[in-house]
């Protein structure tokens, strides 16, 4: 069996330095200490690398040789770039098939099961707390009939905006009092608090998005989402089915916050008009960065496709990356998102 590559590489900002020497990834840290990684093991699946790190050349083009996964982040935490080899594109299957999926129907089924899968997973949600869940989603979805992906599309996206509303106006009573804001709002949100759902989610994006290029997909084409410049349409349908998580942690560490945590920055709304809008300051939030991060890698009850009941959470965005493929691809009859339910 082929030993799975689970090891990652953390260069932990100034100071920080990764090279080759005599076979191995050779990893200094800003105290002198040093850590081998041979490079015939193939035990690393990922590098990550903070601003303020160090990288040789050497280091990065055998990272590329051995296909192993680059990721830049800034100082904060936040993800900025990732290198990947050149021979990641050759995979064409995959993204020929994603493509003819808009014709062969393909598209209906897989744009109903992100909105499922994602009710679903709110669902679990309001019922770990205790509140009020609506079931009648997925009877609604499935009575849809068209044959227009754009109307589907239309119809989805209201029923999904319905029931979100339903859902945040719920999952707010569980943020502290001082804290709670009135409603949801995402781009350009004034308080704190939808401010740091909006960061969880850009890291959630950034997992989705090396989860889809690792599967071989075309993260711009997707199914739920409209298609237009600029828009990673199938990383907004992809990440729909893992907000509830997010959501679940986002609502723990809320409950540890003061408002002394937030700062207030005036900011240009438009050409002549300035506002002011509430976010974490910088410690609190490269806190909560490193929570959300570790939280990625904390389990739940979903069987791994090849061993074990329980996997983390970011191994199950890499598997169901790669089931969307294969059912793409035809090597799969159906393909319904597997939700966990929170701890």
């Amino acid at each position: 069996m082929v030993k799975a590559r689970t090891l990652k590489v953390v260069l932990n900002g100034h100071g920080s330095f990764l090279g080759i020497e005599k076979g191995c990834f050779t990893l200094k840290d800003k105290g002198g200490n040093v850590e081998h990684y041979p490079l015939f093991e193939k035990e690393i699946g990922e590098v990550i690398l903070k601003s303020g790190s160090a990288i040789s050349t050497s280091a990065l083009a055998s990272l590329g040789f051995w296909d192993i996964d680059v990721l830049v982040l800034t100082q904060k935490g936040r993800p900025v770039a990732m290198l990947r080899s050149l021979d990641d594109d050759s995979h064409v299957q995959t993204r020929l098939c994603q493509y003819e999926a808009i014709k062969n129907g393909k598209c209906f089924e897989i744009a109903k099961q992100f909105v499922i899968g994602k009710i679903e997973g709110q669902n679990n949600v309001l019922r770990k707390y205790g509140l009020k869940t609506d079931t009648s989603v997925r009877l609604k979805i499935g009575a849809l009939k068209t044959d227009d992906l754009k109307s589907l599309r239309k119809q989805l996206l209201h029923i999904e905006g319905k029931f979100s509303q339903f859902y945040f106006s719920q999952i707010f009573q569980l943020i502290p009092e001082r804290l709670r804001p009135e409603n949801r709002r995402g781009f350009k949100a004034y308080d704190g608090v939808n401010n740091i759902f909006n960061l969880a989610y850009e890291i959630l994006s950034w997992k989705v998005h090396q989860a889809l290029i690792r599967a071989k997909l075309e993260p711009y084409l997707g199914f739920l989402h409209s298609i237009a410049e600029g828009k990673p349409s199938l990383i907004c349908d992809f990440q729909e089915i893992y907000r509830y998580l997010v959501d679940d942690f986002v609502i723990q560490y809320c409950r540890g916050l003061k408002k002394v945590n937030f700062i207030t920055k005036t900011e240009n709304f438009s050409t002549n008009r300035k506002g002011k809008r509430e976010y974490l300051d910088e410690i609190q939030t490269s806190d909560l960065v490193k929570g959300l991060n570790q939280y990625f890698q904390s389990k739940v009850k979903i069987a791994r496709i090849r061993m074990g009941d329980k996997q983390e959470i970011e191994t199950l965005i890499n598997e169901e990356s790669l089931l969307l493929s294969k059912y793409l691809r035809g090597e799969r009859e159906t393909w319904i998102p597997r939700i966990a339910i929170p701890d």
